[in-house]
């Protein structure tokens, strides 16, 4: 892969300096780690074009096959611009957290220095991050979890609104930013942004930065099922449903009939169970276990029978499937005209 970067030295937004220094990076965005969709040509060409590529680390093992070292390995071998890592951190096995601790160490001694961290209390990944001259960025829905978040000393908020993908958060994307701003750390608005317009309003809203997953499903570097990207293109912002039955909390898929099949609302066993401190740990181990599976499914069948699919509604705004590098060149091209 050539790298292809746009012409950026001539703008940057003062709102994103610290993030593209946190991140050593050109543009401020994100490539959202997505499971399964972060296959490495996706996350190499998402760095390689100017942003920060994010790799999902059960993505890249359990999905594309790649033990963890190699893996990154194959990413640096297709650019050697700066990636990032995402760590689910929840505590749902000691057998789990132990891969994640290995899986941070092995991604510090390959280089990378900018970590996100989602679902748990990031204090000893910022410990071993700090340690190592790196970044730790945290998912956050909420100004409670943004309070775990500092406690831990991290560098900066992924702020998960009402429009993302994956694990939705609650809030508008004005609202979440109104509720971190004080902390005055870096904010990443994570969710609802597919345009280049949508990704200017963002910055001048005060957002350091945006991540987008749904929009990169949608490009000829993503190893996602046609029949996936295509009911991206096609999907309407009220396609998108919200699932309790996908983790214990709610998860954006786009409706389909077997979406419906499946319903989107816990039972009442699984409402009990995810109400008790010890329960829902393994309410969730065992969501997670059907899920992961049903995901990965929905990824390699190419046939696209599976139509179990992860979107956020930003799908509004995507109506062709690209190469990476021209969806950010477009997006490049926005933050400079938001300078002049």
């Amino acid at each position: 892969m050539t790298d292809t970067h746009p012409d950026t030295a001539t703008c940057i937004h003062p709102a994103s300096e610290r993030f593209l220094r946190d991140a050593g990076i050109a543009l401020p965005i994100i490539g959202g780690p997505m499971y399964p969709c972060s296959n490495p040509e996706l996350v190499a060409a998402v760095s390689a074009a100017g942003a920060l590529g994010v790799v999902q680390p059960i993505s890249l093992t359990y999905v594309h096959g790649y033990a963890f070292r190699e893996g990154l390995r194959y990413i640096r071998s297709l650019t050697d611009k700066p990636i990032g890592m995402n760590a689910l951190i929840e505590q749902s096995s000691k057998r789990y957290h132990q891969r994640m601790v290995q899986w941070i160490d092995i991604a510090l001694e390959e280089g990378v220095r900018f970590f996100i961290t989602s679902l748990g209390k990031p204090d000893w990944v910022v410990e071993r991050v700090h340690a190592a001259g790196g970044m730790v960025y945290h998912d956050v829905t909420e100004r409670k979890w943004a309070d775990k978040a500092m406690a831990a000393d991290v560098d900066g908020f992924i702020a998960v609104n009402n429009r993302a993908g994956g694990h939705a958060g609650r809030y508008t994307p004005q609202a979440l930013l109104e509720e971190l701003q004080d902390y005055g750390l870096p904010v990443i608005c994570a969710g609802g942004i597919s345009t280049p317009e949508e990704f200017r309003q963002a910055l001048d809203m005060g957002y350091a930065g945006v991540q987008m997953g749904t929009r990169f499903i949608a490009s000829d570097e993503c190893n996602a099922p046609q029949k996936y990207k295509e009911a991206i293109v096609g999907a309407h912002a009220t396609d998108v449903v919200l699932s309790e039955r996908v983790s214990g909390t709610p998860v954006s898929l786009i409706r389909t009939p077997y979406v419906d099949r499946l319903a989107l609302r816990a039972s009442r066993f699984e409402k009990w169970m995810l109400r008790g401190r010890r329960r829902k740990y393994l309410m969730r181990t065992l969501y997670m276990l059907r899920s992961l599976w049903k995901l990965k499914q929905a990824v390699l069948d190419k046939s696209g029978a599976h139509d179990y699919w992860q979107a956020g509604k930003s799908v509004e705004g995507i109506d062709a499937i690209e190469p990476v590098n021209e969806i950010i060149a477009r997006f490049a091209r926005a933050l400079q005209g938001a300078c002049q």
